[in-house]
């Protein structure tokens, strides 16, 4: 199904240039990946601890696309520069779900936001991931499929730091998408893992 991921090639073609600068000048997949959960973390304490201030969720956006670049530069230093690690590997996946609860479980606390389902999207998120891993554990590939990954989830919760920055408080609103994020989540684990029985059954 269609997703944001599916602009992942073309997006690392952009920052080859800059990914090979990084390798030259000795930088790691495992430090990029590091520095892009740091980040994440920073910004989630921001919007935790203020708020009432519009800055941290009108950086949300910037900050969700600057991971999404960091992530994009750390897996093509891996592959394409032999950093390839079982570290990395580790740090990759478990980033990625620290990331988005770093940085969306503060919209739960939003008097105007729906906190069960932010956590409900951030749970199925984590789930959606971990369904993904386990199509390598059963012999499959790492799975990917949409129609609601991480980039997807960034569009989202991005989408609505921006409207949030600029005073938009509309409890209707933030409910419709953040229950649409909800029911795509749930789609995107079942198709996860349908694609991954069905890739093991033809190996």
């Amino acid at each position: 199904m269609p997703t944001v991921y599916q602009l992942k090639s073309r997006f690392q073609d952009l920052l080859r240039p800059l990914c090979k600068k990084l390798a030259k000048a000795g930088v790691t997949a495992n430090q990029v990946t590091i520095v892009a959960l740091i980040l994440s973390v920073l910004e989630g304490a921001a919007l935790w601890l203020f708020p009432g201030s519009a800055v941290p969720f009108l950086l949300l956006p910037l900050i969700l696309f600057l991971r999404m670049g960091l992530n994009a530069i750390d897996g093509m230093l891996a592959r394409e520069h032999d950093q390839k690690s079982d570290l990395g590997a580790i740090l990759n996946e478990l980033g990625d779900v620290l990331a988005d609860a770093a940085l969306y479980l503060p919209f739960a606390a939003l008097a105007f936001v729906s906190g069960e389902l932010v956590i409900g999207l951030v749970v199925l998120g984590i789930v959606g991931e971990m369904t993904g891993v386990i199509g390598v554990q059963i012999g499959a590939s790492r799975r990917y499929d949409g129609p609601f990954g991480k980039s997807d989830r960034a569009v989202l919760f991005g989408f609505c730091g921006f409207l949030i920055g600029l005073g938009i408080q509309s409890s209707p609103l933030f409910l419709v998408l953040f229950a649409a994020g909800l029911l795509l989540s749930a789609l995107t684990i079942w198709n996860r893992a349908k694609a991954a029985l069905k890739e093991r059954a033809s190996a």
